[in-house]
């Protein structure tokens, strides 16, 4: 059975939980294939909202098993301040969720480095989590990191000493002031692995293949989003995995060949959090707007997301980069009432026109090239039919789609999982 994958479209913060809440019930196995909890991935039903960071966004549903993948990197405590949340919904975690030996595990001082590190960078910060993510993946690729199956070994603590050592010594090297109690760190980290070491591990990418013999269905799950990649973003304001569907091969030891549909997610206008380029972003009433009206924070920092006009010139380049089959427009609904929309449809680039992403985006180097849409006034929230869309949505989607030539199959109206609308039934 051929494997299919979901992932974000832009900066992150699309609306992927959502989605993947509301296809599981199509799928056996939902797996997480990168990234780690920088995530947030919100789903919202029955009147509660719930936010994701490491497991996967199909928990909650009891027929589906959910994997954490090799390319994943957990935070014990993290993770297991998670499962402590879902504590109450009676869930079969020993059962239902499943983790990687080959996920790598962010240390106490994984996060420390990662704050020393960004602080080091002054006004040239790039907007880090402060999660460990980088300071872990950079341990992966150096050949240093402890990974969920060491847990499994006697001398795991040994392995955990001596990397924690040689982290400490790199934060002294950056001469920054980081203010921590590592001992206090230590205790809560080894708590948390031992709550963990409770949980099932697997060799994912052999159980992954065997679920294909099986002929058992399965939803590849992204985290961030395609202009966070490592290599295809936008660099080096980007995250430190590849969040590309390449990266659900490499996160999960799934072959190319094997994956069928690949579903592509987008906010019906664009969002950044933190620091980097963002050439379609709103300084006005607009914006500010958007904001209010998405309840446009971070669902991991809190942090406020800068918000700005739909970049189809970005999108069209996450679509090929990608080979998006289908795509999925959220937040429709936060655009009600806005009497005017515009679409960033090219950029003024070096004295030419252009629509492709260039090397470097920075605001001195282009400007956007809008088409201006009449807006609808509608309340969306409770439509359940594409039929009863307004009209101006209907020629905004359509233009969209004409644009990037893949069509848009599912519409946002509001966060619950029941404001979803199916197009082309």
């Amino acid at each position: 059975m051929a494997v299919d994958l979901l992932l974000g479209l832009q900066w992150g913060d699309e609306g992927k939980g959502k989605i993947v809440d509301y296809l599981t019930k199509d799928y056996n196995i939902i797996a997480r294939f990168q990234g780690g909890p920088n995530a947030g991935h919100t789903l919202e039903f029955d009147g509660i909202k719930h936010v994701l960071h490491t497991i996967p966004s199909g928990i909650f549903h009891k027929t589906a098993i959910n994997v954490v993948g090799n390319g994943v990197v957990i935070d014990p405590v993290i993770f297991q301040k998670e499962l402590d949340g879902l504590a109450k919904f009676d869930i079969n975690f020993r059962d239902k969720l499943l983790i990687s030996r080959k996920a790598h595990i962010i240390l106490p001082t994984h996060r420390l480095l990662d704050a020393a590190s960004e602080t080091s960078k002054g006004k040239a910060k790039i907007g880090s989590t402060l999660k460990g993510i980088g300071p872990t993946y950079m341990d992966k690729t150096g050949r240093n990191g402890i990974r969920v199956g060491d847990l499994e070994l006697d001398n795991w603590k040994e392995k955990y000493r001596q990397l924690a050592n040689k982290h400490q010594a790199l934060i002294e090297f950056y001469n920054v002031d980081v203010q921590y109690d590592l001992k206090e760190l230590e205790l809560q980290f080894f708590e948390a692995v031992e709550a963990i070491k409770k949980l099932k591990f697997i060799d994912s990418e052999e159980y992954l293949h065997q679920a294909q013999e099986e002929n058992k269905t399965i939803l590849a799950e992204g985290a961030q989003g395609s202009l966070l990649d490592i290599d295809f973003g936008t660099y080096p304001f980007v995250t430190s995995s590849n969040t590309t569907a390449a990266g659900a091969c490499t996160g999960l030891g799934i072959a190319p060949n094997k994956i069928k549909n690949v579903y592509g997610i987008f906010k019906a206008y664009t969002t950044r959090v933190g620091s980097g380029p963002f050439p379609t972003e709103l300084f006005d009433e607009n914006g500010a707007r958007m904001a209010k009206v998405g309840h446009e924070f971070g669902a991991t920092t809190g942090r406020p997301r800068r918000c700005g006009w739909l970049d189809l010139v970005a999108l069209k380049y996450a679509v090929q980069v990608n080979g998006v089959t289908e795509l999925m427009m959220m937040k429709a609904d936060v655009l009600s009432g806005f009497e005017t929309l515009k679409v960033g449809v090219a950029y003024r680039y070096k004295g030419e026109e252009i629509k492709h992403l260039p090397y470097n985006i920075e605001a001195e180097n282009l400007e956007p090239i809008y088409k201006e849409f009449s807006g609808w006034k509608e309340d969306i929230t409770k439509l359940k039919n594409e039929n009863d869309l307004p009209q101006t949505l209907k020629e905004y989607i359509k233009f969209i789609e004409d644009e990037v030539k893949v069509l848009i199959k599912i519409v946002s109206v509001g966060p619950d999982r029941t404001e979803t609308i199916i197009k082309n039934q």
